[in-house]
């Protein structure tokens, strides 16, 4: 059995964990802040909400594949900074031009990209830079607190948020969230320390740089990987199903079953209370039964609730159904996610963690935009219930694609032969 060890975390960690919270706290704050801007701003017709929600997200995800070998060979603090900065620069741009009679559509969809693409590039970094700041040991414990950080912001963020744009509309949030960017790059800056130096460019054996193969590199080292494989088919699957059927989900309770804005917001705003739970049992849930018995059993488990949405009906009882599922699926997730994003860390290459991450965050956004698309046209021919019952069926076969032999075999990162020695 493994145990987790509760070796302090260190200052650095905190800076680099207060930088988490007080950015993911503004992205909550101002959640779908853009799109009630163009709705309640700008006055967009529903095609420019979907194409703003779905197009931005996509091509900046499109746009971040070369990003991760550009990260991969840097240091990851600077990367991590600009990112930071870039965002906010994008975002306050909003309020200016609002502020100055200019804002329009078009800018919003710049907006939304540039801030998926600066988001995608820091995620990289902050995966290598954190597997560098922590021992291999307090990965978890690390995870565990981000996770919970995440989850107290996804539950407190949007009512907040929701308020302020009663109050004063949705730039004054989308300013916040600029702002928070800017906390985040200061908290970050004040890490301190030298970083150590990044990975030197895979050089061939006439002793040019090779750049062709780097942008499919994270992709080859997840599929040559025993126990990354499963995990990258499996994560990349459940993230779609659980959130394609969203806006299905909608549609059939503020149409179909007549729910209030109100009481949709809390059937999905109390459960994320199970995620800070479940984060915080991660840690002594490995300590007493190994990490292969938690990641396995959490992982099955997230997948066997969301069928249950599809029973759905009207009055209390149909909320307190919504309510159950959502407690039991985030609880879950809550368990199962630091666990996981630890494991990857310690089974990456050092030298490859910025690009791994990278193609694991452009397929999943790429996958969750296909399902939505996918799923909306199956809810348009058979009805959004049928639609996400068959999200549900095929949620909970996806268990079979966990790495249920490999997780046992893979016990060290595969190693990098083509990576030259670092740079001093």
């Amino acid at each position: 059995m493994e145990r987790v060890g509760a070796r302090p975390l260190g200052r650095p960690f905190g800076w680099l964990w207060a930088a988490y919270a007080v950015s993911t706290f503004g992205t909550w704050l101002a959640f779908d802040a853009l799109p009630l801007t163009a709705v309640l701003v700008l006055h967009s017709a529903a095609a420019q909400v979907s194409l703003l929600a779905a197009a931005g997200p996509a091509v900046g995800a499109v746009a971040a594949v070369p990003l991760g070998p550009w990260v991969e060979f840097r240091r990851k603090r600077p990367v991590m900074i600009g990112a930071d900065l870039l965002r906010c620069a994008a975002l306050l741009s909003v309020p200016i031009a609002y502020a100055c009679g200019r804002l329009g559509f078009a800018q919003l969809l710049l907006v939304s990209v540039v801030v998926s693409g600066a988001q995608i590039a820091f995620r990289s970094a902050n995966g290598a830079f954190l597997k560098t700041l922590v021992p291999p040991g307090s990965l978890l414990a690390a995870g565990s607190r981000l996770e919970s950080t995440t989850w107290t912001a996804t539950l407190v963020g949007p009512p907040l948020g929701g308020a302020l744009v009663g109050l004063f509309g949705p730039v004054p949030t989308v300013l916040a969230d600029a702002v928070s960017y800017l906390l985040s790059a200061l908290g970050i800056r004040a890490v301190g320390g030298r970083e150590a130096p990044p990975p030197a460019r895979p050089a061939r054996p006439d002793g040019s740089r090779s750049r062709g193969g780097e942008l499919l590199d994270g992709w080859r080292y997840i599929l040559d990987h025993a126990a990354l494989r499963p995990l990258f088919l499996n994560t990349v699957l459940v993230g779609g199903l659980i959130l394609a059927p969203a806006p299905l989900l909608v549609v059939l309770m503020l149409g179909d079953l007549g729910f209030s804005p109100w009481q949709y917001g809390l059937a999905f705003g109390a459960p994320c209370v199970g995620g800070l739970v479940g984060a915080r049992l991660s840690r002594p849930l490995v300590g007493r039964y190994g990490r292969r018995r938690v990641l396995l059993t959490a992982g099955t488990l997230r997948a066997c609730f969301s069928l249950g949405l599809a029973f759905v009906g009207p009055g209390t009882s149909g909320l307190l159904l919504v309510v159950a599922v959502e407690l039991a699926l985030i609880t879950c997730m809550g368990v199962f996610n630091p666990v996981f994003a630890a494991y990857r860390l310690e089974q990456t290459d050092t030298a490859r963690v910025a690009r791994t991450l990278t193609a694991w965050t452009v397929t999943s956004r790429a996958a969750l935009a296909a399902l939505t698309a996918l799923w909306g046209v199956l809810a348009g021919l058979t009805g959004p219930r049928t639609a996400i019952a068959a999200a549900g069926l095929l949620l909970a076969a996806t268990p079979v694609l966990l790495p249920w032999r490999s997780l046992d075999t893979a016990s060290r990162p595969a190693p990098a032969p083509e990576t030259a020695a670092p740079r001093g």
